[in-house]
């Protein structure tokens, strides 16, 4: 019988009963047997069929067939899900390494054997592809239509795809899965907060080395340097190996720029994305104005490279994870009914796994992968203001990702990542207003402080790194090989564009790309600065009538079923227009010349 203690643990770790009861479980085996058998009915009932692709009737039957098995089966199941959750849990466990990359050998043959529907609809004459558009029976799917059509002129021939499919493992995905499993692996000893060394993850050393106290943050950061430095020729290998591979994927389908092919995966047109970068690019000095007032604040000439998230005043109030959550909990039940319904679901269910461990992944992600399967939540909680955001974060990922479930049939469940963060910086944003409300100036300033840091390292920080990748991609493509101090010099050349003088490119900071595992999916990060500045604008229409929440939901329950700016249009919102951009910015830039109003009036200037 377990003790008080094991069950309020047992709370706080993922419970994977939904899809299977243990690692042993002979139902796992029984699931990939159904995956297959089902995946291979739709194959073969329609992989030697042509009238599908001519006769819209047809093509309706072949989609609901399509549209059950993405559902309920996929290329991998309930197994592969389960695995993968399970390899998140314990990235050092071989056992389940190897369980997992049995099924995801057996998933992409799969994936290799179906890629023919989407394939051929692709290949489908302009001419005829309105036929599809305007078929009242195949309405539900138009935006499926579109999306596919737009991707045609990028696609290959079958047997190639199968052949780009069958080599991703090796050319990609096992490069970028060792170098997380050996930062995983490492732990170091570092000064704690009672004044003694100890033992910790590399999760926990980095949080430490924002710690408050200097010896214990420069302890820290010395540790997660040498670690970083540590690692950093085989992260080298790794960079130029992936690198490489995009490089030839992208002249293969014929991509003019590295970024290009996620714009069209993300359903946002590259003038989107430009006007984005540009506009944010052209007010760097809002972050470098802001970590000047930091360091002033802090007394001190420069901040170090480590120290740029340095909390100033006290905002190192400790919050359990209970009291964390029910501060959240609050403000979504403020906003809406439904919002703190999904929470109390996950929480009851268990679908948060909330305290960091050796061979836990780091970070934080909320993660969904078919439609008939639970979403899960992975935190490393910490007890520091910060955690509290982040669970809004992820908790914002959830209900969007529940209210997708809710609306949407199976072939749009899902977000572009072009849209991804917009839900998450929304539901953060208003807990940390919810914390400001409650303050007075002395509390309110170091909080003010806090929400400037977020929003530099959201929108400039991210906007810093995707023209770091940007020109990461094109160096590679003209030398043909980056050693990793090109690589580190570049990186830091990027981050101190954003930050300015007065945050100094610390020895040891020129490795910290080493760790930022977002460059490796390729120029994802421009959603976190369009998804905070798209947010802010749906927050002011909140506030200025709280009953347009429900807008709000349309959009987060519109998933895959329209294109970004189609659906922002629908709320009065026009992404293409740069001007759209610089007013967010502007609330940034007028956030901090009110902190700087507030700490003149407390006399800390």
């Amino acid at each position: 019988m377990k003790t008080d203690k094991q069950k309020k643990q047992d709370a706080t770790v993922w419970n994977l009963s939904a899809l299977f009861s243990s690692d042993d479980d002979p139902r796992i085996e029984e699931n990939i047997r159904k995956v297959e058998r089902n995946s291979y009915r739709f194959i073969n009932m329609w992989k030697d069929r042509t009238d599908f692709l001519r006769d819209p009737a047809v093509m309706k039957t072949a989609l609901v067939a399509y549209e059950r098995w993405k559902k309920t089966y996929g290329t991998d199941g309930d197994a592969g899900y389960y695995f993968w959750l399970r390899t998140q849990q314990d990235m050092n466990n071989t056992t389940l390494r190897a369980r997992l990359n049995r099924i995801e050998e057996s998933s992409r043959k799969i994936e290799n054997d179906i890629q023919f529907f989407h394939l051929r609809i692709a290949k489908i004459a302009k001419g005829r592809q309105k036929q599809f558009l305007t078929y009242e029976g195949l309405r539900p799917y138009r935006h499926f239509f579109e999306r596919i059509f737009a991707q045609s002129a990028y696609l290959l021939s079958e047997p190639e795809e199968k052949v780009l499919n069958l080599t991703s493992a090796t050319s990609y995905a096992n490069w970028t899965r060792m170098t997380a499993g050996f930062l995983a692996k490492e732990e170091r000893e570092v000064l704690l907060e009672n004044g003694r060394s100890g033992v910790r993850s590399l999760a926990e050393i980095a949080t430490l080395s924002s710690h408050n106290k200097k010896r214990i943050r420069d302890v820290a950061a010395a540790a997660f340097n040498d670690i970083m430095e540590q690692h950093s020729d085989i992260a080298e290998a790794e960079m130029n190996s992936v690198l490489a591979h995009k490089k030839v994927d992208d002249e293969l389908r014929g991509f003019k720029r590295p970024d290009h092919s996620r714009h069209i995966s993300d359903d946002i047109g590259t003038e989107v994305v430009d006007a984005l970068i540009t506009s944010v690019s052209e007010r760097f000095d809002i972050p470098a104005r802001f970590y000047r007032l930091k360091a002033r604040l802090l007394n001190v000439k420069r901040l170090a490279y480590h120290e740029r998230n340095l909390e100033y005043g006290d905002v190192n109030a400790k919050y359990p994870y209970q009291k964390s959550l029910t501060l959240v909990g609050k403000v979504m039940a403020d906003l809406d009914h439904e919002f703190s319904t999904i929470v109390q679901r996950f929480v009851t269910n268990r679908q948060i796994d909330v305290c960091p461990g050796k061979g836990k992944a780091g970070g934080a992600f909320c993660v969904h992968h078919m439609a008939s399967q639970p979403t899960y939540i992975l935190l490393n909680h910490t007890d520091t203001l910060r955690d509290v955001l982040t669970i809004a974060h992820e908790l914002g990922h959830g209900i969007n990702n529940e209210l997708v479930r809710g609306h949407q049939h199976a072939l749009y469940f899902g977000t572009p990542t072009s849209t991804a963060e917009v839900a998450s910086t929304f539901m953060e944003d208003f807990v940390l207003q919810e914390i400001l409300k409650h303050s007075d100036d002395r509390v309110r300033l170091p909080i003010m402080m806090m929400k400037l840091n977020d929003d530099v390292s959201t929108i400039f920080r991210q906007v810093a790194c995707y023209r770091f990748e940007r020109e990461l991609h094109q160096l590679f493509r003209q030398k043909g090989y980056l050693s990793k101090d090109e690589i580190g010099s570049l990186f830091q050349k990027h981050m101190a564009a954003y930050m300015g003088d007065a945050v100094e490119q610390s020895k040891g900071s020129q490795f910290w790309w080493v760790y930022w595992s977002h460059i490796r999916y390729f120029f994802y990060v421009y959603s976190y600065a369009g998804g905070l500045l798209i947010s802010k604008s749906l927050q002011h229409s909140v506030k200025k009538d709280p009953l347009f929440i429900s807008r709000v939901k349309d959009f987060l329950a519109a998933g895959l079923s329209d294109s970004p700016q189609n659906i922002f249009g629908k709320l009065g919102i026009t992404i293409a227009d740069s001007t759209f951009w610089s007013a967010g910015l502007d609330e940034v830039e007028t956030l901090l010349n009110e902190t700087t109003a507030l700490a003149k009036k407390l006399g800390k200037l």
